[in-house]
C-alpha cells in the first residue's frame, strides 16, 4: 500500500507540473499572437476629412454629404441658411482589405475628387497606431472667371491650371472602446494659386478625434491649423467642425456643425471663408450606406 501511495503520489505531481508546463506554453503562444485594434473610427470620414479607415475589399461606400447656408445669413432672406445648400456624391470601393479608391462630385466649384488611400499600418499590442496614407487630386469644372467663395475670380487657360493635390498621413490610435485620436498632417498643391501673394504649396496640421457615448452614438471632431505658410493678407479661416454620429446597422448618419463649406481639402483647409466667433457656421449631414460585392464577408474593414 505505501509503494502504491508513493507511485499514485508521484504520478500527480509528475501530471501538475506538465500541466504548469503546458500553461506556460500556452501563455507564451497567445503573448506572440497579433490581436489588432477594431472600429477605431465608425466610418472612412470624421467630418469633413478623412480617417484612418479604409473600406474592406470588394465592398463599395455611397457617400452624400450636404451642407446648408451659414446660420447667420438671416431669417427672412435664408431662413438661417436652409434656402442654400451644397452638395457632394461620392463613391468609394476596396480593392484590397489596405487599399482604398473613390472618386466624388462636388456643387461648390463643380469639383471632381479622386483618392486613394492605403493602410500602411495597423494598430496592435505590437503596433501602437495605424498609419494611412492619402492622396487625392480635385479639378475643378466651373466657367473661367467664375468666382469662389471669397469672391476672388479664377481666370483658367486649361485644365492643368484647374488642378489641386493633396498629399497627407493619417496617424491613430484607439486609446479605449470609448476614445480614439488621430493627426493628420496635410500638404496641398495648387497647380495656379489664387492670388499673386498666395503660395501654391500649403502646409496644413489637423487633429480629431471620436468619443463614443454609447454602441451606436457618438461624438466627434476636427480642427484643421493652416496658417503656416498662409499670407498675413489672406480672409480664410482655419477650420473647424463638430459632429454627433449615429450607426444604424450598414449605414452611418453624422450630423455636425462647421464653419466650412467644401468637403474636399482643397475646400475646406485652404479655403475656409467663415468664422464661429461671428455666426459663420454651416449646418449639415453625411449618410454613409456600404454595399457588399462578396457574400464571405459583411461590414467595413476596422
Amino acid at each position: 500500500m505505501k509503494k502504491l501511495l508513493v507511485i499514485l503520489l508521484c504520478s500527480l505531481s509528475s501530471t501538475i507540473f506538465a500541466q504548469d508546463d503546458l500553461m506556460k506554453m500556452l501563455d507564451e503562444e497567445s503573448k506572440n499572437q497579433v490581436e489588432y485594434a477594431t472600429a477605431t473610427f465608425k466610418g472612412t470620414r470624421l467630418i469633413n476629412g478623412q480617417t484612418i479607415e479604409t473600406v474592406n475589399k470588394n465592398h463599395l461606400n455611397f457617400w452624400i454629404s450636404h451642407r446648408f447656408g451659414a446660420i447667420n445669413s438671416g431669417f427672412i432672406d435664408n431662413f438661417f441658411g436652409l434656402d442654400e445648400a451644397r452638395i457632394r456624391l461620392g463613391l468609394e470601393y476596396g480593392i484590397t482589405d489596405q487599399l482604398t479608391i473613390g472618386a466624388g462630385r462636388s456643387s461648390q466649384e463643380k469639383m471632381y475628387d479622386f483618392y486613394a488611400k492605403y493602410k500602411l499600418l495597423r494598430q496592435s499590442n505590437f503596433m501602437p497606431v495605424t498609419l494611412t496614407l492619402y492622396g487625392s487630386n480635385a479639378i475643378s469644372t466651373m466657367a473661367t472667371d467664375s468666382p469662389l467663395e471669397s469672391g476672388t475670380k479664377m481666370t483658367y487657360y486649361n485644365n492643368t491650371e484647374r488642378m489641386t493635390y493633396t498629399g497627407q498621413i493619417i496617424l491613430a490610435r484607439k486609446f479605449s472602446e470609448n476614445l480614439s485620436l488621430q493627426l493628420m498632417p496635410t500638404l496641398l498643391h495648387f497647380n495656379k494659386a489664387e492670388t499673386t501673394d498666395t503660395p501654391n504649396n500649403m502646409v496644413a496640421l489637423g487633429v480629431g478625434g471620436r468619443v463614443k457615448l454609447s454602441k451606436r452614438f457618438s461624438l466627434s471632431g476636427e480642427y484643421y491649423y493652416a496658417d503656416f505658410n498662409r499670407p498675413s493678407t489672406s480672409n480664410y479661416h482655419n477650420s473647424l467642425a463638430l459632429g454627433f454620429d449615429i450607426e444604424t446597422g450598414g449605414h452611418v448618419f453624422q450630423f455636425h456643425l462647421t464653419n466650412s463649406r467644401g468637403m474636399i481639402e482643397r475646400q475646406f483647409i485652404a479655403q475656409t471663408t467663415k468664422q464661429w466667433s461671428d455666426g459663420g457656421i454651416f449646418y449639415g449631414f453625411n449618410i454613409s450606406r456600404s454595399f457588399s460585392f462578396d457574400k464571405r464577408a459583411k461590414g467595413m474593414n476596422k
